[in-house]
């Protein structure tokens, strides 16, 4: 339980990338700050209140997130799945798991699988999921890609969804988060507050402005290498948000040595194998926070040059990627509209 427990921690941290920043004039607006946990990470919202009480309801919908996408929630609808030996039927009370599968599904067409909800098997045997070991002998990886793949997975119209092989898991830790941030964000906009910040295992969604009066600064850290989490938030860059969302997925925190050969948790879910490029940090601006989550997740299985052309050729999206320089330096690759504060 302790090695889980820290394998978590680990985990969480990973994608804990952007800090707040705001040096402007206040605003006349009563600010609300909560901080606090949930499935499994950290969260922080900041919103101009109109009086309602809306922290029951945004926990609640939280809550809701945890029950239908926790692999750690032995009662949550992705472990009922996963503990299926074929098919389970979803009704609506599964509805939050559906629409993130038929999410997941989107963006593995659009990445050609470099995101993929069903990698679980091999993240677990690289010792960075939800059922940790560093057992990864090539014989073991080969075997696990036989249960790899999320056309492996259906979903029918009758809300039956089947799984080819009994050993299929799926994982959605690259998707819940952002989908958590975009389920605050509803609740608050459902309550007519439109001036907010929310953050869920650092993927973040910013409307309206703070409370210096300006639009949201969402600081991207650095990708300084340092698997101990002893790091220092030392910022790269600052953006600014209004009415977008903002997810980054890194190499740089989430690693270990295994026999002088280093295992980074991005996942090849083709290859079978940790990712092996220059690709730091990929960062994701998009209309809604699920959405540039995977795009994030995915980019950094595909290495910079094709993260940058896959998000050039998608409406409505921008990325900005740090990667490695012969020398160590870091260097940056960015699409056009991904603007930076100056």
């Amino acid at each position: 339980m302790k090695a889980l427990f820290r394998y978590c921690i680990i985990f969480i941290y990973s994608f804990l990338l952007s800090t707040c920043v705001s040096t402007t004039q206040p605003s006349a607006k009563k600010y609300v700050t909560d901080n606090g946990r949930v499935f499994g990470t950290f969260y922080q919202i900041k919103y101009a209140s109109n009086g309602k009480d809306v922290k029951t309801e945004y926990l609640v919908a939280l809550a809701a997130v945890d029950t239908a996408l926790s692999t750690f929630n032995k009662q949550s609808t992705i472990t009922r799945v996963n503990l299926s030996p074929d098919s389970v039927f979803l009704s609506d009370n599964d509805s939050l798991f559906i629409r993130v599968y038929n999410k997941a599904c989107e963006i593995s067409t659009i990445t050609n699988g470099a995101f993929d909800i069903t990698v679980a098997p091999l993240v677990n045997a690289y010792g960075f999921g939800f059922d940790p070991n560093r057992s990864t002998p090539d014989s073991v990886i080969a075997e696990l890609k036989n249960y790899v793949g999320w056309k492996k997975v259906s979903l029918s119209p009758s809300g039956y969804i089947k799984k080819e092989n009994p050993n299929i898991k799926l994982d959605a830790s690259a998707i819940a988060k952002g989908f958590g941030s975009d389920a605050v964000a509803r609740v608050l906009r459902k309550n007519g507050i439109n001036d907010f910040m929310v953050e869920v295992g650092g993927e973040v969604v910013c409307s309206g402005v703070n409370d210096k009066g300006k639009v949201w600064s969402i600081g991207i850290n650095k990708p300084i290498e340092d698997s101990t989490m002893q790091h220092t938030n030392e910022l790269q860059r600052v953006v600014q948000l209004d009415g977008k969302a903002l997810a980054t997925s890194g190499n740089y925190l989430q690693y270990y040595y295994k026999n002088g050969t280093k295992y980074a948790h991005t996942i090849d879910p083709c290859s079978g194998k940790p990712v092996n490029h220059t690709l730091l940090s990929s960062s994701i601006i998009a209309d809604d926070c699920m959405t540039a989550d995977a795009l994030a997740t995915a980019c950094m299985v595909i290495g910079v040059d094709s993260a940058l052309s896959l998000i050039e050729s998608l409406p409505n999206v921008e990325g900005y990627f740090i990667y490695a320089g012969n020398n160590g330096e870091y260097l940056e690759k960015h699409t056009n509209g991904f603007k930076f504060k100056q």
